[in-house]
């Protein structure tokens, strides 16, 4: 028996701007721990990974998403060792219609036509075993030509989400009538109540060829330009970059308006069917559904982190860096950072992405940076920071080395807490071992590396006119980061 070919697909190219401050656009909410001890993005690539059956083939995993966040999702992969995942880089957002055009490319290119899962990176699932049975079931769906999408029986009357309209039966599944918008909260009761409302998961299963076909019929300006930004890629180990300038051309929009929407309303070739999921499904979208996704305190407090709670009730507390206290709060969002605290009402964070707006405007780093700042080589925490001088603590991970790089404003403090560096200051290279340290003059060239088998600890006292992290010019980078 011939099995079905199936490329599991994830979207992770979201920002995810309404769980701010923990989500931010150099580390958004799908690279985050919310729920159990993975990232949102890890526990989506367990999941499609495990779709296998005796007439399912699961093909490696392809990932779309912000080239800027490469090596989080690179790194995260390799913890799960799924080393021989795809990934496509986006250079810029330019919403799922065309990741998802660049993901039925990629799986084409070598004579397949397989079945594309395509899921967000963003979601939880309760009952894995349901979900399992439900994408299983639309890949043997689509398998025949149909699109497939997933609805979720509504249990509350969420705002925030999209809806399906179902119509009629057929086949273990249900026709599509038509999507609907976020609606009112009148209206999302009155679809509560009826019952043949679902809300929109944003999981698509569709044969390769067959989306290619219908984003060439309804968005052929999409299709176009996403299929000349493939054929100017480049190609780097398991990265696959689209040319920058061509992508730019690109149309943005989503696969709900660009694609399902139409074929919704239209006649002809492309059979639109939605299967039931039923899988305590959540999609973490705002604080709000964080705290629905939670496990609660007889009161209903969700609590992570170092908390005392006392006299509260349905509220989430979210601590990262120090002990968080609260009493006499009902109905309230808590979430503190190193360097930033969200206090909200639960029934409105949705508004939250309003003040990461407000950040913006300002030119606030706390919109993008956390803190604490992940990179290929381990991570910096910003300490302290005053005028003419910032202190950092920086961990390199074994093997791992940083650009050779020099600065025109300052210089730089090295003290080693733990671990062996290997440091590079023009034409010195020296070892040092816990509670040594070295001086890097302005304008010197420099490298710091650890050549051991343990983190690398060191704190840098950094000095000068100005600090910024936009003041370093790299002549040598692993993990090409030079122009």
């Amino acid at each position: 028996m011939k099995k079905i070919d199936l490329q599991p697909v994830i979207m992770a190219g979201g920002s995810g701007t309404r769980l701010w401050p923990l989500s931010r656009a150099q580390y958004p909410k799908q690279f985050l721990v919310l729920t159990g001890d993975r990232s949102l993005f890890q526990q989506a690539a367990m999941r499609i990974a495990g779709l296998g059956a005796s007439d399912i083939a699961v093909a490696p995993l392809c990932v779309v998403g912000n080239e800027e966040h490469r090596f989080l999702m690179l790194e995260q992969l390799r913890e799960l060792g799924a080393t021989d995942a795809t990934l496509l880089l986006e250079p810029m957002g330019r919403n799922t219609a065309p990741a998802m055009t660049l993901a039925a490319l990629q799986a084409t290119q070598s004579g397949r036509d397989p079945v594309l899962v395509v899921t967000p990176a963003d979601q939880t699932v309760v009952d894995e075993a349901a979900f399992t049975a439900a994408l299983q079931r639309a890949a043997r769906l689509a398998e025949g030509a149909a699109i497939v999408i997933l609805g979720v029986r509504p249990d509350r009357p969420e705002t925030g989400y999209g809806y399906i309209k179902s119509g009629g039966a057929e086949a273990g599944c249900l026709r599509v009538e038509r999507f609907v918008e976020k609606p009112s909260l009148t209206t999302a009761q009155r679809y509560l109540a009826d019952g043949e409302h679902y809300w929109n998961s944003g999981m698509f299963v569709v044969r390769a060829s067959t989306w290619l076909a219908a984003i060439e019929r309804f968005r052929p300006d999409i299709a176009e330009a996403t299929r000349r930004a493939w054929e100017g890629r480049q190609t780097d180990a398991s990265f696959m970059r689209p040319g920058r300038a061509l992508f730019a051309a690109i149309p943005a929009e989503s696969i709900d308006y660009a694609v399902m929407e139409p074929v919704s309303t239209s006649t002809g070739s492309f059979e639109l069917l939605m299967v039931p999921l039923d899988a305590g499904w959540n999609d973490l979208g705002a604080w709000e559904a964080v705290w629905q996704a939670s496990a609660k305190d007889d009161a209903g407090n969700a609590t992570r982190g170092d908390t005392v709670i006392r006299d509260s009730r349905n509220t989430l507390i979210h601590a990262t860096s120090r002990l968080v206290g609260v009493v006499g709060l009902d109905d309230v969002v808590v979430v503190e950072t190193p360097d930033a605290v969200l206090v909200a009402d639960r029934s409105r964070s949705q508004e939250v992405k309003q003040i990461v707006g407000e950040l913006e405007r300002a030119g606030r780093s706390e919109r993008t940076l956390h803190r604490l700042a992940h990179r290929p080589w381990g991570w910096y925490d910003s300490i302290d920071a005053g005028s003419r001088f910032q202190v950092k603590r920086i961990m390199v991970k074994p093997g791992a080395s940083l650009s050779l790089q020099m600065h025109h404003h300052r210089a730089e403090h090295w003290i080693v807490v733990s671990g062996t560096a290997e440091v590079t200051c023009g034409d010195r290279k020296l070892l040092l071992t816990e509670n040594q340290s070295t001086y890097i003059p302005l304008g010197e060239t420099h490298r710091l590396a650890n050549p051991g088998k343990v983190p690398l600890e060191i704190i840098e006292v950094q000095s000068g006119s100005y600090l910024g992290e936009d003041d370093i010019v790299r002549f040598e980078d692993t993990y090409g980061r030079v122009e």
